[in-house]
């Protein structure tokens, strides 16, 4: 009685531990997979059939034909033979695989030809159409979840198989409430629809199923991904990687998520790790090298940044250095104050940036010259950015003259403000920024250049215009200019103005103390003498 109850606990025990090892390769955990299966799998063929999946899955083909090879006359793990041809590419063999293992069902089996069919639908390069013959006469001898999960998988890789798909699987899930990989697939099913609330309606009900899935957590970080919602995103990848493995993939994956989320020194922390830690392979490492680098320069470590980019740039394939990445360096030049060299790279940028148009880059350049307060490069971004799209906002017209005001330089400040002027003639900071750079030139308001346009812009404004400041600094000027054309009715309408924004305005007492002094008197005529 003793050894019956060990037996009996000894075959329950493997038997959970087949069906976790299972479970592990159906949620993409391979590690794990292997882990719980390699021990069983010296005795049963099935465990042994998924360990060999796993294994092909983590991408060691030699290691995945070995092990399929311990058991030859298993349906199984002949089927996994016939992956691995597919895998190499080799689709006739594959094809011959699955048929021969086909043609050994019996008129009341089906398991040779679920089998066979599981070969072509997870593979690329068989006939689907086949798969789905043989999963349709499986279907008329069992009820299996697996078998419909493989049709339905059959089904989507065929055009306008994806009503028949999503049969399947809500066959399963309709069957089987906790079938959390059946509404993983119904989810996958609707996002490549587009239907995306019905795709994330079902990844929740996957989760809910079995919170051990990791799968719709990263289904819902490529969603949110590829809608540009990088936060979310980021969020379900850290979940996705709580559950996973962490296998290298895994570990990129949640890199370029912190990078994309702007979570710039999480990045900057998680890509060094893996430079260390990690062998990465050439392209792996130019990623996240480069990967480095920009997240260095937005969480503040400039040098290394441009250590890491340089490096970047010597290995990365010069075809794919994008003109952004050009741009990007170039800001880095500027936040340290090579102004040539972020000149260059911003050129650059610019000059291999394909899109027609380019309105967008060159105000991130004029900005960022703006921000290290060199005006003129500034201005004449600004004055590129117009060239480029005359059709551009008005806001752009305007920090154009602003930067040639800053720079100084007036001339261009003159011209750049009268051709805002000229194209928007209805707004007000048009008349405005002409007026400034008109009062600019004419300083000592002698002549009244500025004076036409100051009186437009603040008839446009009105007198509620709620930054005073401009209003009080218009209102000067024409106090001035009036004072020196001795228009007395103007001067003291313009004293009075000022004086109810800026009681103590020093201009306004300056002159009105000047009006209010007697004039000086006028000599006496000489007398003549006697």
């Amino acid at each position: 009685m003793i050894l019956a109850a060990s037996a009996v606990t000894i075959g329950a025990n493997a038997q959970a531990t087949l069906e976790n090892g299972i479970k592990m390769y159906n949620y993409g955990k391979y590690k794990s997979a292997q882990t719980a299966l390699a021990d069983l799998a010296a005795t049963n063929p099935q465990a042994n059939y998924y360990l060999g999946l796993s294994y092909l899955e983590s991408g060691d083909i030699a290691t995945a034909s070995s092990t399929f090879m311990k058991y030859p006359e298993d349906p199984a793990n002949i089927s996994g033979t016939a992956r691995v041809a597919f895998t190499n590419k080799d689709a006739a063999k594959g094809m011959q695989i699955a048929k021969d293992l086909a043609a050994k069902s019996k008129k009341k089996d089906w398991i040779q030809e679920k089998y066979a069919a599981d070969a072509i639908a997870h593979t690329t390069g068989g006939d689907y159409h086949q798969a789905i013959t043989w999963y349709t006469d499986v279907n008329t001898k069992t009820d299996d979840a697996d078998a419909h999960i493989g049709m339905g998988d059959a089904y989507r890789k065929i055009p306008g198989g994806g009503g028949d798909a999503m049969n399947n699987y809500e066959h399963v899930t309709d069957k089987d409430a906790k079938n959390s990989l059946g509404f993983t697939r119904i989810g996958d099913l609707w996002y490549e629809a587009h239907n995306y609330q019905s795709a994330l309606d079902n990844y929740a009900k996957a989760k809910e199923a079995d919170a051990t899935n990791p799968l719709p957590y990263k289904a819902l970080a490529n969603a949110f991904t590829r809608s540009g919602k990088y936060q979310p995103a980021l969020e379900n990848i850290k979940k996705y990687i709580d559950l996973s493995d962490k296998t290298l993939n895994d570990r990129l994956d949640f890199l370029r998520a912190l990078y994309r989320a702007q979570s710039s020194c999480d990045a900057a922390r998680y890509a060094k790790d893996l430079l260390a830690h990690e062998q990465l392979g050439k392209e792996n490492n130019i990623e996240v090298t480069g990967i480095l680098g920009y997240s260095q320069i937005d969480c503040g470590d400039s040098i290394e940044a441009l250590k890491n980019l340089r490096a970047y740039f010597t290995i990365q394939d010069p075809k794919k250095i994008m003109s952004g990445d050009y741009i990007q360096l170039g800001k880095l030049y500027l936040k340290l104050g090579l102004l040539d060299s972020a000149g260059f790279y911003y050129t650059k940028g610019i000059s291999g940036d394909t899109a027609q148009n380019k309105t967008d880059i060159y105000r991130e350049i004029a900005e960022a010259f703006k921000a290290k307060k060199d005006y003129c490069k500034s201005a004449d971004w600004y004055d590129n950015l117009i060239k480029s799209n005359p059709e551009t906002q008005p806001g752009d017209y305007a920090w154009r003259s602003i930067m040639y005001i800053y720079c100084p330089n007036l001339d261009k400040g003159l011209k750049a403000s009268n051709e805002f002027i000229t194209k928007y003639p209805d707004q007000p900071t048009a008349s405005y920024w002409l007026a400034r750079t008109e009062q600019l030139i004419d300083s000592n308001a002698t002549t009244g250049l500025a004076a036409p346009h100051f009186l437009k812009w603040l008839l446009m404004v009105g007198a509620d215009y709620p930054n005073k400041n401009n209003i009080k600094g218009a209102y000067e000027y024409l106090l001035y200019y009036y004072y020196n054309t001795k228009d007395k009715d103007n001067v003291k309408m313009y004293i009075d103005k000022i004086k109810a924004i800026d009681p103590q305005d020093k201009a306004a007492l300056e002159i009105e103390a000047a009006e209010k002094a007697p004039a000086p008197a006028k000599p006496s005529p000489a007398k003549g003498k006697k």
